[in-house]
């Protein structure tokens, strides 16, 4: 499709800021420019549909920016260092980057079969640990940290607005208590790490304010204002980062800074499974490749992913991952028929103005706060009354660009609609894709069946159909002696 070009906006943008608990009116700092930092993930291990719900969002907002028209500087991390990854490497004898590596360039790969945009910046905690310590080094001197074996910890007690993102209370809480580790199970408003002595055995770096390892929070304070300056128009990530990440994100760069750390704080929800949370203890904990060994499409699971509002809680079903798959077929079905059936000459009013109609319904539906639901069901419902008018002869040729221009807006956001699922699991090595067809690949088998019922081989166009219908793919021939097609 060619590139699709922004329009006058009908309505505002508007997001839930976490931060103030309202939905506001969206205005970068600086016109035109829109800076966004991403929490990315901790790599391991391979990510999980939970974390791909969260990402899906992420990428949705920056191409939905984009089409209103703003220049989009996103920073994503990928944690490189934690306990998890230290003790992993250690025990399998090797250095931090060797394991990470693996899983990075998982993820990666998940990304292009997900359709997630790379971001501008896309950044490892492991290179950048000068600038964490520097970072360290501006706290100490404004009296922010304090020293315990080998250890330099964040005294909260100095910074008055702790708390402010997720609204945690401090009462009743003891004074220069302390988490050490980089996983937290229940919410607890301690003080907190940021530069971590090294224990017998374990990976660390040599600096100026001695040895050791940087703590989770101080990592992406560092890497954001590295890349997007003191001050983030938006930060994103899960629900379940605002406390304590977030929250302490807030804390060590406004303490550095003297200035608002993020502008716009945007939460996905978390994701439930089959109605109860994730876990590998029952058996409910899928990663993308997972449900790519189950055959499922990527294009599947990303429309399932998006399918609900970001801030709503999400629950994934198979049922839904099956009905997520007739959706796209249903789209990509629509687009074929645009492209390939001759339609009368001539234009309706009727069906430019619907048109019209639909295209303000997704647009404002996404103005307020992504809200792809409703964005969704005015694509849908379009594509059900255009595919009646085609049925009854009122859909006019000289309508379908303005259709076509439509769906192109649609996918520069959704990202569905090529055809190209086969190829992205044939590249993460899933055979089972190998049993379905492309797009292209049918429309050559059309053809090829359409060239011999020209030339009276009725033989051979019974052995296409019969060959199609096989891989789950229905033939229908139109009155005026065209053909279309469907997948079951």
């Amino acid at each position: 499709m060619a590139r699709c070009h922004p329009v006058e906006p009908m309505e505002p943008i508007r997001f839930h800021n976490t931060l103030t608990g309202r939905l506001e009116p969206f205005e970068p700092l600086h016109p035109g420019e829109v800076r966004i930092y991403t929490c990315g993930p901790t790599v391991y291990d391979y990510a999980h549909i939970g974390n791909y719900r969260t990402f899906v969002f992420q990428d949705i907002l920056r191409r939905y920016l984009r089409l209103r028209g703003y220049r989009i500087r996103q920073v994503m991390n990928l944690t490189d260092v934690d306990d998890r990854i230290i003790q992993n490497a250690a025990e399998r004898g090797i250095s931090i980057r060797e394991y990470t590596e693996k899983y990075a360039q998982a993820f990666l790969e998940d990304m292009r079969a997900l359709n997630i945009e790379m971001p501008e910046h896309l950044v490892r905690a492991t290179d950048h640990i000068e600038e964490m310590v520097a970072l360290i080094e501006r706290l100490t001197e404004k009296t922010y940290t304090y020293r315990s074996d080998g250890s330099i910890y964040y005294r909260i007690t100095k910074f008055p607005g702790y708390g402010k993102l997720s609204k945690i209370d401090l009462s009743g809480v003891q004074a220069g208590a302390r988490v050490e580790v980089d996983r937290y199970e229940k919410d607890d408003p301690r003080d907190f790490a940021l530069w971590k002595a090294p224990k017998p055995g374990e990976h660390f770096w040599e600096t100026r304010i001695g040895p050791g390892r940087p703590g989770w929070h101080i990592e992406c304070s560092a890497m954001a204002m590295k890349y997007l300056g003191e001050t983030l128009d938006i930060h994103t990530g899960g629900i379940d980062l605002v406390f304590p990440h977030h929250e302490n994100e807030i804390a060590q760069s406004e303490a550095a800074t003297g200035k608002p750390f993020v502008r716009y704080w945007l939460h996905a929800e978390h994701l439930i499974v089959e109605g109860e949370k994730m876990s590998k203890s029952l058996g409910n904990f899928f990663t993308l490749r997972d449900l790519l060994a189950r055959g499922h499409r990527p294009s599947s699971i990303r429309y399932l992913l998006a399918s609900v509002p970001y801030r709503r809680q999400f629950n994934f079903t198979f049922d839904g991952l099956q009905q997520a798959a007739s959706s796209v077929e249903r789209l990509r079905n629509f687009v074929v028929r645009l492209k390939t059936e001759k339609f009368p000459p001539g234009s309706h009013e009727r069906i430019r103005e619907r048109v019209r109609q639909a295209e303000a319904a997704f647009e404002n539906a996404l103005a307020d706060d992504l809200n792809t639901a409703v964005a969704l069901a005015a694509t849908f419902d379009l594509v059900r009354e255009l595919n009646t008018a085609a049925d009854h002869g009122e859909l006019r040729e000289q309508d379908v660009p303005a259709v076509l221009a439509f769906l192109e807006k649609f996918d520069a956001i959704f990202a569905v609609l090529t055809d190209d699922d086969a190829a992205k699991m044939r590249a993460l090595g899933f055979a089972a894709a190998s049993a379905e067809l492309s797009d292209a690949e049918i429309e050559a088998l059309v053809a090829e069946r359409q060239a011999a019922r020209r030339r009276r081989d009725f033989q051979r166009a019974d052995e296409i159909r019969a060959q199609l219908a096989e891989r789950g793919i229905i033939l229908e021939d139109t009155r005026d002696g065209g053909v279309r097609w469907k997948r079951k």
